[in-house]
């Protein structure tokens, strides 16, 4: 392995962002309000890109920012593309987009770009075609197994999904929520209908025993078993998916994966072992190694609707006053009970995601052991600020 692959995070907001970067990601990518492929998360707006430039320069390396334009376009949006593209230019590092309208204003205005994954790039005549264009970078078909993705990396740079979740039409152009419910999910908007369970019946109405109703539900990628092998494969950027996600579950996939790729030996057993529970506490439908090893079986879909995370986290209050000199925060319980011990996570625009265990909590400059529903406390935290929530992690 020549270089060291980069990390590449999803952020869906600045509490994302921040979160990525103090997790230690080398490149995030996000959307701007219209035009990308997750429409239904918060996203940012056109102005916030000199904020965004601003907090991916840190003291020992610049994150860089990759912005997705990989929705189709319509002739009545081409005007308003061509408008934020030439905005967005200073402040990122090159623009994720499958449209070829895209490609020729990123051509027009210098701009590099990658070609999304919902290109479906999946041979080498292919990623040769877009490497004369100028793609500086291919984030390959997900239908794609390991040998495959090492042949198309010689000819161009390669960006793969390592973790996440996968659609039912493993690329993601499906339309099954366009038909169902007039979302396309190549606008951006896909209700994912394929998450839900499903009865099967014959046109006589007699149904059929399944023992898994979420039969079109895939599990979720989960490359960290055989990290190893994809370090040697020559691609150039390993990507989380999870621009919907929380900053609990960016802050520690972003962190296992991190471990992973810093290391210069192999994985042990028990460091793969501790990696999966790690993972296994944050939203997942279940793991499964997606194409990358082996074409998909039945055991690749999900049993399950929702997440089956081992743990979940509980609003719990927002900060109403921190006190920097003694390191005290104070704020009304708008759920309890709290108690010395209890694990919380402190959430924040500005400084991203703080992990603390309580140590210390006061009534009235007496202290507690425990505090309930309603009742105004003060608890020594970690450096925070009026307005930060505060949540309790619970285990399921």
């Amino acid at each position: 392995m020549k270089n060291k692959p980069e990390l590449l995070a999803p952020a869906g907001d600045f509490k994302a962002l921040v979160t990525a970067i103090n997790a230690g990601c080398d490149a995030v990518y996000f959307g701007l309000q219209g035009f990308n492929m997750r429409a239904r998360a918060k996203n940012f707006k056109l102005s916030d890109l000199p904020k965004i430039a601003k907090i991916c320069k840190q003291k020992n390396k610049i994150i860089k920012r990759y912005l997705t334009l990989n929705t189709i376009m319509y002739d009545s949006e081409l005007k308003k593309l061509e408008k934020l593209i030439k905005k967005a230019k200073p402040y990122v590092n090159a623009i994720i987009c499958s449209d070829l309208s895209v490609i020729m204003l990123c051509r027009k205005y210098k701009i590099p770009f990658h070609i999304s994954t919902q290109a479906s790039v999946s041979n080498s005549k292919t990623a040769e075609f877009y490497k004369k264009l100028g793609a500086e970078r291919i984030v390959l078909a997900r239908e794609l197994n390991l040998k495959q993705i090492k042949k198309i990396s010689k000819i161009i740079p390669t960006e793969i999904f390592i973790h996440g979740a996968m659609c039912v039409s493993v690329s993601g152009r499906c339309f099954m929520s366009q038909f169902l419910f007039n979302q396309s999910a190549n606008r951006g908007k896909c209700l994912q209908p394929c998450r839900r369970p499903y009865t099967i019946k014959d046109n006589q109405g007699k149904e059929l025993r399944i023992t898994n109703h979420h039969i079109l539900s895939a599990k979720d990628l989960c490359a960290f078993p055989f990290i190893d092998k994809l370090k040697k494969a020559n691609i150039t950027s390993f990507k989380i998916e999870g621009r919907n996600r929380e900053p609990e579950y960016i802050d520690t996939v972003v962190r296992v994966y991190k471990y992973a790729l810093n290391k210069k030996q192999k994985l042990t057993k028990q460091e793969i072992k501790q990696g999966i529970e790690g993972l296994s506490k944050v939203y997942t439908k279940g793991f499964s190694s997606g194409f990358l090893l082996k074409t998909p079986t039945s055991d690749d879909f999900s049993n399950a609707e929702n997440s089956k995370a081992t743990q979940k986290k509980k609003f719990i209050g927002k900060i109403n006053h921190y006190y920097s000199k003694i390191g005290v925060a104070q704020l009304k319980l708008n759920n309890g009970p709290l108690k010395i011990g209890d694990n919380i996570l402190i959430i924040s625009k500005t400084t991203g995601l703080i992990r603390h265990k309580i140590q210390s909590m006061e009534i009235k400059n007496k202290p507690i052991k425990q505090a309930r529903k309603g009742q105004e406390i003060a608890i020594q935290l970690p450096k925070c600020r009026k307005g930060d929530e505060l949540y309790k992690i619970i285990k399921k």
